[in-house]
């Protein structure tokens, strides 16, 4: 939702800056004229804050139903006064400048650009639960009275008796009741070599049996194997909310009071010391300008940085708070045969000794 609204907004909001007599005029440049030139900024920023700004409008009316005011109500009441205070100046209507549109469309494009990164970082996250619910089989042999039929795992309960093939994946938690093997559980413990599992051992769902066949008797199906917590585990980090977010959000709810109490001050004093007209003129600007830019931007972004790039290395984070705290480690213990090396030798470089050559030796 949010990726084709930001590249919309983004095409739009180019013509719209352009067309900007106050952009013109900092950087110097004529204005493009020719009939229904002028037009150009009302009727694309028209466009952008009905389609890039629905969400921000949608959630701002949720927070404020709530009472509970935050970023997006801060963002809605900016891009509505900009968006009403233009429209104003563009029908000519009380006499104000009040020229928002380029301010309008680059506020909505940039917050529409954090909110994308965000939801692709949680898409990264998804990519990975979606990894873990593949590591189950479809299916599993299940012995009955001596033979084997195969059934879907979801029609397996707890106490009955399967057969894991070499090669195959373990559909349920259980016990090995005959046979022994050696087990890959990289996908579950991120140990890289084959862990051995004889009788009476324990082994967990969407690990694989690599070279013997065992028969394991369910203790555990779906929701309950350690597999669908450590799903579960991923899918509450998804909808947790780090230090950094909370802090955001108590900022813009601060802000929002700010803003509001900073243009009530500021229509009152200059309607005392100057002008009906510049009261209205200032307060609109400070309700516009009250919307911190990096703030919605610079969160979603480092999410989205951190979380992507743990989820293509394969790291699960169980909750962004512990994610924040890392930069306070001081030591960190590591598996070191399979995680920090590969437990294969290999000559890495020759050193002869005064005498003999790197041929002869």
């Amino acid at each position: 939702m949010f990726r084709e609204r930001f590249w919309w907004s983004l095409i739009l909001s180019i013509p719209v800056v352009i067309f900007s007599p106050m952009v013109a005029q900092l950087l110097g440049y004529r204005l493009p004229a020719f009939p229904g030139s002028t037009w150009i900024p009302p009727v694309l920023g028209t466009i952008i804050f009905v389609y890039g700004g629905t969400p921000f409008l949608k959630g701002g009316w949720k927070e404020l139903k709530s009472r509970q005011p935050g970023m997006m109500l801060l963002i809605a009441m900016a891009i509505t006064v900009a968006f009403v205070a233009s429209w104003v100046t563009t029908l000519g209507l009380g006499g104000f400048d009040l020229d928002f549109w380029w301010e309008l469309a680059l506020l909505v494009t940039i917050m529409l650009l954090g909110h994308w990164l965000e939801m692709r970082a949680l898409g990264a996250a998804s990519s990975a639960l979606d990894a873990l619910a593949a590591l189950l089989p479809d299916e599993a042999e299940k012995v009955i009275d001596g033979t084997t039929r195969t059934v879907p795992i979801s029609e397996l309960v707890v106490d009955d008796v399967v057969l894991v093939r070499a090669g195959a994946r373990v559909p349920a938690d259980g016990t090995i009741l005959d046979g022994a093997a050696e087990f890959d559980e990289s996908m579950i413990t991120g140990e890289s070599r084959p862990v051995f599992r004889d009788t009476g051992d324990k082994v967990v769902a969407g690990t694989v049996a690599t070279d013997n066949t065992v028969r394991i008797r369910v203790e555990a199906t779906g929701g309950d194997t350690a597999l669908a917590g450590i799903q579960r585990m991923v899918a509450d980090a998804q909808e947790s909310s780090s230090r950094a977010q909370a802090l955001a959000d108590r900022a813009a709810a601060l802000l929002f009071w700010f803003a509001l109490i900073s243009a009530l001050i500021t229509a009152v004093v200059w309607a005392i010391i100057g002008s009906p007209d510049d009261a209205v003129v200032r307060t609109v600007t400070v309700l516009v300008i009250a919307c911190p830019h990096a703030l919605g931007l610079a969160i979603p972004l480092v999410i989205a940085i951190s979380t992507e790039r743990a989820a293509k290395s394969g790291v699960l984070i169980k909750d962004r708070m512990a994610l924040e705290r890392m930069r306070t480690i001081d030591v960190v213990l590591f598996d070191k045969t399979g995680t920090l090396t590969e437990g294969a030798h290999a000559v890495t470089g020759v050193a002869a000794t005064v005498g003999v050559t790197e041929g002869e030796l």
